[in-house]
């Protein structure tokens, strides 16, 4: 069965079942009450910042835009953009789209206008559909993207230049366009990261999108009785495969937008909430707000939250322990994947393993897994090498890049450029990005250990590691520190907690400054060392002895 069949399924058997609410506090603070209008409106639940959709309702609306694409002389393979801050009618037009034959194109919301008319070239966008934080950013290249033919606008202040989505689907048919789709026909293109340079443009296909699913459900075994909060933005695999695992079993979703502390444990315990899924930073913020008493959860319902967890990037074991001891009866996971792998799963922990925190896990349901050194051969238990997988979500290629295809799929395996280890039960470390590793002295230096341990110290919010030129080591690695909120730190507590590091891996430099990252919850090291990296160091950077 194809996903937009299993999106049919759960119309059929699940109509009037509640399965997207939007909660937007970010919108209640800026215009409360004309949210609260619009949220009495869409559901029956005298609520604020709040919209509902029901299953059925979902599926018409997916119908409604693909017939609507197919009018405007969509084909099959044609591309179409989405540029949205998450939102309700995010996954109605994602599915839309899969419904018409075409490709979804789906462009992450912080790019400016000119990364914009980048992807949306290089993609060969024909149909973008925007919501409205983008308008000055479309505004200012849409008459520069010729290839986008038609541009339609989700909301209210529909610009001149675009036309609105509500009205132009208005009249379209609620019934299921007479489109097949087999596995096999491309689906998607999700552009990566950008975190080692330029965003690569990552197609998958139907057959990816399904594999998904089942990777997803086989592990954390949701029901059509859960509730998913989904935080990530949707533009990225990591949110919506995820979120996948609940398609499969005609689960519903809770779509918050916003991060703060306070807001998350609003919406699980007024929601029933049962899986949340968290990135570092946001997990460390609730716990921060809870030990620092800026939330009681003694006022809080949350008995029907049983899993936490988190992806996109190494979790430190402080972290779990942490959080285990605030919220003991939660189950917790990790998963590793990447876009490339249609995010999540790839490696899987396990809730029945997390006397191995630290670990990302074995390999996740349908995947296969190796450790390899520059030759391709495996490498002992115990010695680094790269990570490579095989899978049914292994992405097709990446569009219009031959070169890099070639160079990270090898013999039916995905090199993933990630440094990791496995111990003798098989579990995986990752270890760092093979771009990433520092080599000072002849001594390879992999950052994501060093940051581990600087994340335990208890006035560190949070911390990156990269290396420095240096005239005699080679390279030297620098610590840049984010300091908690409130809390003194001075470099003598950096120079006494590093200590116990090997003499070898204590930081060189220690650079006190905010550590960047994007919304997938990955550090922005290009920024980083674009800031510091061939510049001389400025008074908030001291030496430590070597």
């Amino acid at each position: 069965m194809p996903i937009t069949g299993m999106l049919a399924r759960n119309a059929e058997l699940y109509g009037d079942k509640v399965c997207l609410t939007e909660i937007n506090p970010e919108q209640e603070e800026r215009h409360p009450q004309a949210w609260k209008e619009l949220a009495l409106v869409e559901t029956a639940h005298n609520i604020r910042y709040r919209k509902e959709l029901t299953w059925r309702s979902f599926d018409e609306k997916a119908n409604q835009f693909a017939h609507l694409l197919i009018e405007r002389g969509v084909k099959r393979g044609d591309k179409v953009g989405m540029l949205f801050m998450n939102c309700i009618e995010w996954l109605p037009i994602y599915f839309g789209v899969l419904k018409s034959g075409a490709i979804v194109v789906p462009i992450n919301f912080r790019y400016t206008a000119d990364e914009i008319k980048y992807g949306l070239d290089f993609a060969h966008v024909s149909v973008l559909v925007m919501g409205p934080e983008f308008i000055e950013r479309i505004q200012a290249i849409k008459d520069d993207i010729p290839g986008v033919r038609a541009l339609f606008f989700v909301g209210d202040g529909c610009p001149d230049f675009a036309e609105s989505y509500e009205l132009s689907t208005a009249s379209c048919p609620r019934s299921a366009p007479d489109i097949a789709i087999s596995d096999d026909e491309d689906a998607a293109i999700y552009f990566s990261s950008g975190t080692t340079g330029r965003p690569k443009a990552i197609l998958h296909s139907h057959r990816s999108l399904v594999a998904s699913c089942k990777v997803e459900h086989n592990h954390h075994r949701q029901t059509s009785s859960d509730v998913f909060l989904c935080i990530p933005p949707l533009y990225h695999t990591g949110a919506k495969m995820h979120w996948f695992g609940s398609l499969l079993v005609g689960g519903s979703a809770v779509l918050l937008r916003g991060v703060r502390p306070q807001w998350i444990i609003e919406t699980v315990a007024n929601e029933h909430v049962t899986i949340v899924w968290l990135l570092v930073p946001w997990a460390q913020d609730i716990l921060d707000a809870i030990e620092g008493g800026e939330i009681d959860l003694a006022q809080y319902d949350l008995s029907a939250w049983h899993l936490m967890h988190i992806g996109a990037q190494p979790v430190p074991p402080s972290l779990i322990k942490r959080w285990k001891k605030i919220f003991p009866h939660h189950q917790y996971d990790t998963n590793y994947g990447l876009s490339e792998s249609c995010g999540p799963g790839a490696v899987h922990l396990g809730v029945e393993n997390i006397h191995k925190v630290g670990a990302i896990g074995k390999a996740g349901y349908g995947w296969k897994t190796k450790i390899v050194d520059e030759h391709g051969e495996p490498v002992k238990p115990g010695e680094v090498g790269e990570l490579i997988l095989r899978g049914d979500s292994v992405m097709r290629c990446y569009y219009r890049d031959p070169d890099a295809t070639a160079a990270t799929l090898r013999d039916g395996w995905l090199y993933t450029g990630d440094m990791a280890c496995e111990d003798e039960e098989g579990f995986i470390f990752l270890v760092d990005r093979r771009k990433d590793v520092v080599i000072t002295g002849g001594e390879n230096i992999y950052p994501v250990q060093i940051e581990d341990f600087l994340r335990g110290y208890d006035k560190i919010k949070d911390a990156a590691v990269i290396g420095l030129a240096d005239h005699r080591l080679g390279e030297i690695a620098a610590a840049i520190i984010e300091t908690k909120t409130g809390l003194d730190c001075s470099e003598e507590d950096i120079r006494q907690f590093c200590l116990q590091l090997p003499r070898y891996k204590r930081p060189h430099k220690i650079i006190f400054d905010n550590v960047p990252r994007n919304a997938t919850g990955k550090i922005e090291k290009p920024k980083l060392r674009a800031k510091y990296c061939g510049k001389s160091i400025v008074k908030q950077q001291i030496e430590v002895d070597a």
